[in-house]
């Protein structure tokens, strides 16, 4: 296993679109599972939520990490590693970084699996039953990578 570069982390990043969100609840880890897009222009990571345990957690602790996976096998593997800060959007901030995220998967979409997609719930499962969405970004404040080729 080695390390890679800042870039060849950020590489990551810019090629996926989903990974592993970790916060901190009453003194308790919890991994799960977001979309995300990481924004070029402010060096952060732009996702929404609902309502729940995950956002409730995160106005509490506003540390969390982010982990991104590519694996081919075992033993043929990277991966990228944010340590970062949370911090939720509102009003027109919100409704640009909104679209800023969508338009962002949608090109990765295109881009890495050829498909043309036209509404955020072809790649998002989140319902908005729970109320509106809240916005959010991942202040990225280290990156690291690993690496595992044969």
């Amino acid at each position: 296993m080695n390390e890679i570069s800042v870039s060849e982390s950020t590489s990551i990043l810019r090629k996926n679109y989903t990974g592993h969100l970790a916060y901190i609840s009453d003194g308790k880890p919890y991994v799960v599972p977001i979309t995300y897009y990481f924004d070029p222009e402010d060096n952060t990571l732009i996702s929404y939520t609902t309502e729940g345990h995950k956002v409730n957690a995160l106005r509490k602790n506003s540390s969390v990490s982010l982990v991104v996976e590519e694996i081919q096998s075992m033993v043929n593997w990277e991966s990228a590693l944010v340590l970062g800060e949370f911090e939720e959007l509102n009003g027109e901030k919100a409704k640009e970084k909104l679209h800023t995220f969508v338009e962002g998967i949608k090109g990765i979409i295109h881009r890495q699996e050829h498909k043309n997609v036209e509404f955020i719930n072809e790649f998002s499962s989140k319902s908005y039953s729970r109320g509106n969405p809240i916005i959010y970004i991942i202040k990225i404040l280290e990156i690291t990578g690993r690496r595992r080729e044969t």
